[in-house]
């Protein structure tokens, strides 16, 4: 197999050393030349993606910013033909979505969406393994839910990756699923760090201040664009947990215990009624 890498940030580096390692040829493209002689050099990396190889590819992996993966699909599609598979690894979808679809269908290459869920808090291709894939889930967006082989290649296409699951949902679901799943941990990490007890913690802290810190070590023009591209639903979700916080913060300003304690166990219920215990 060929895959074309657009990117070697975390991911398309992770997706460059999964596909290197597993035999199969890879061809990536990055700004930053001096990443791209690197994963050459360390063997991640057969070849540069370019305008002229990029429709030899069986499958193409946008691995960049939701408005540099549509810059290159605008550019490059008419040029791909029909081979290779082009899947956007975009955080948002309905943006790039639509227009890769589009753009699908006017020049006959195959698109679909596709967001891995599995990275750290850290970016760049200097953090980039072959392994972070491995057992995570996979969210693919096709332009038709319906067919069945296309499913069934893009799985083929990505086993080198090894993810653990699929599921296949529409941009609209995606976006307004990942609005919480995801940015809202990454505003609130943000938010809560900003404190100036932040300063005088060391001694103090242990797993709690680690899980709510962690993705706080963001890269913000990445999560900048993706945030103002979900706005809709990242304002919703910002609008809910402001209102639970101040629930707790009246009950806390009246010292009302029983209250208090009531919606610490409802928290405590929806844990485990979302986690099925």
């Amino acid at each position: 197999m060929t895959a074309g890498i657009l990117g070697l940030g975390l991911i398309g580096g992770s997706f460059a050393r999964a596909y290197s390692a597993g035999g199969h040829t890879v061809l990536a493209y990055d700004t930053d030349a001096s990443v791209l002689s690197f994963a050459r050099l360390c063997g991640a990396v057969s070849g540069e993606l370019t305008a002229q190889n990029a429709h030899c590819c069986d499958l193409i992996l946008l691995c960049v910013y939701p408005g540099a993966a549509m810059d290159w699909l605008r550019e490059n599609g008419e040029a791909l033909g029909p081979q290779p598979l082009v899947v956007d690894c975009c955080g948002t979808k309905r943006p790039i979505f639509a227009e890769g679809k589009a753009l699908a269908e006017a020049h006959g290459f195959t698109y679909m969406g596709g967001h891995p869920m599995a990275g750290t808090q850290y970016s760049g291709f200097k953090h980039s393994r072959a392994n972070l894939f491995q057992g995570a889930p996979m969210v693919l967006v096709p332009t038709d839910r319906d067919d069945i082989a296309l499913l069934s290649r893009a799985r083929e296409l990505l086993e080198p990756a090894g993810f653990g699951s699929y599921a296949a949902t529409s941009a609209e679901e995606h976006d307004a699923v990942i609005a919480f799943t995801s940015q809202l941990a990454h505003v609130v990490s943000s938010a809560y760090i900003k404190s100036p007890t932040a300063l005088s913690h060391k001694g103090f802290s242990a797993g709690s201040y680690r899980d709510m810190t962690r993705v706080a070590w963001l890269n913000p023009p990445m999560w900048a664009e993706l945030f103002l591209d979900n706005r809709d639903n990242l304002l919703r979700e910002l609008d809910t947990l402001m209102e639970n916080l101040d629930a707790y913060r009246r009950v806390l300003r009246d010292g009302d215990r029983e209250a208090l304690e009531a919606l610490l166990r409802e928290g405590r219920e929806r844990k485990e009624q979302v986690d099925g215990q």
